[in-house]
């Protein structure tokens, strides 16, 4: 009989050592809140070791790594329904209180109830979420494509004019910073836009310069957009990476433990 090692040490890491630890912890604080972290510590080695150790038990399809995340899914399962759960609990007591915008808490629920409960007839009737075998939208496909998607752009469209805003704040040229933002952003909606060909339509002659300066502001955009732009996203793509790694290491490390929800003192 052939032992999986990969799969016993995950059992043994993520089964009895939790429960140990809760038994344990029963009459030792301290105990119960190491417990999460030692956890917490193998959950970011073992990705970590399989990305450099080539070893099946550790790597391969069926290893230790390749496992936890099939885990991690089934996990996410269980937060989305402890989710959906505080979502009932804090709108619920809202209600009940008629605290501030508790009617906003009636729509909220309503639409989590009618959007979930099409998502179960579908999957009870095995017509899935998108169209029907005749060619007809599923409920929770008529919703989405007549209430959620109708919302959506109307979201979106009132987040332009919070664009608006905050581009008309930014671009005052109140320093050296400002003022080379200012540039730059006319330079591109310059290129983006043929504005040029447009106020050349009632002069004939002009057409072919106008032409010609849309195509030098378009080059013009696409090295701004591809040089000075793409460096300063590759700077701030860095910068983040940099600080998730950090703040991985820390998890890793114990030294970061406020996803335990504990004070400073444990």
């Amino acid at each position: 009989m052939s032992v999986d090692l990969g799969q016993l040490v995950l059992v043994l890491l993520f089964g009895l050592v939790p429960i140990i630890g809760i038994v344990l912890g029963l009459n030792s604080p301290g105990l119960r809140s190491r417990i999460p972290i030692w956890v917490a510590v193998f959950a970011g080695l073992i990705p970590i070791l399989a990305m450099y150790v080539p070893k099946s038990f550790l790597s391969g399809p069926t290893g230790m790594s390749q496992r936890l995340d099939d885990w991690l899914i089934i996990l996410a399962g269980f937060a989305l329904l402890l989710g959906i759960v505080n979502v009932l609990q804090n709108n619920l007591r809202k209600i009940a209180r008629k605290e501030s915008g508790w009617f906003f808490s009636v729509v909220l629920l309503a639409g989590l109830f009618v959007t979930g409960g099409a998502g179960i007839y579908g999957a009870l009737t095995k017509a899935g979420i998108g169209f029907n075998p005749d060619g007809s939208s599923t409920p929770f496909k008529y919703l989405t494509d007549w209430f959620f998607q109708p919302l959506q752009s109307t979201i979106f469209a009132l987040l332009a004019f919070f664009m608006a805003s905050a581009a008309f704040r930014a671009f005052r040229a109140r320093n050296v910073e400002a003022t080379i933002l200012l540039i730059a952003a006319g330079l591109v909606m310059l290129g983006r836009v043929p504005i040029l060909e447009f106020l050349a339509v009632p002069f004939p002659s002009l057409h072919s310069t106008a032409a010609g300066v849309s195509q030098a502001m378009g080059k013009l955009t696409e090295w701004i957009m591809d040089v000075p732009n793409g460096a300063a996203q590759s700077g701030i793509i860095i910068g983040a990476a940099l600080g998730a790694a950090s703040m991985a290491i820390r998890v890793i490390l114990g030294i970061e433990r406020g996803y335990l929800g504990l004070g400073r003192g444990e």
